[in-house]
């Protein structure tokens, strides 16, 4: 549940970084242009780190205990977080990269957690990697 929660609001966030240059003047006509800022999309990305790591988390735990899914959420939040410290050609690349490792994280620890629930615990909790 918490991964497709993940996996929706890191596609929403993404939508918007996108579409933020066609509807910054509509932003601005309802009165709601700080969504179009640094910081509002700095604190959703955050709140989406956050959401996907809990959601990694209990699926580390109570399933699959394999770490790489962290790897790919960290690294996506970071080149996402990172989007604006670079020409602004390159942002919309940087958003799809970082948009399809925070997707990615959520998709593969799904994918574990569906597998490991076919076994026995003791086989998921001693393949440590």
């Amino acid at each position: 549940m918490l991964d497709r929660l993940g996996i929706t609001a890191t596609s929403l966030c993404a939508l918007h970084c996108i579409l933020l240059p066609v509807l910054l003047p509509v932003l601005s006509l309802l009165g709601i242009e700080f969504l179009g800022s640094h910081e509002s999309e700095h604190i959703f990305l955050f709140a989406t780190l956050i959401l996907g790591s809990f959601a990694l988390f209990s699926g580390f735990k109570r399933y699959h205990r394999k770490i790489y899914p962290f790897y790919l959420l960290f690294l996506g939040g970071f080149i996402y977080w990172h989007k604006h410290s670079v020409d602004e050609s390159m942002q919309p690349i940087m958003i799809i990269v970082g948009a399809c490792l925070l997707i990615a994280a959520h998709v593969v620890n799904l994918k574990l957690c569906n597998n490991c629930r076919t076994c026995s615990d003791h086989e998921c909790g001693s393949e440590m990697n």
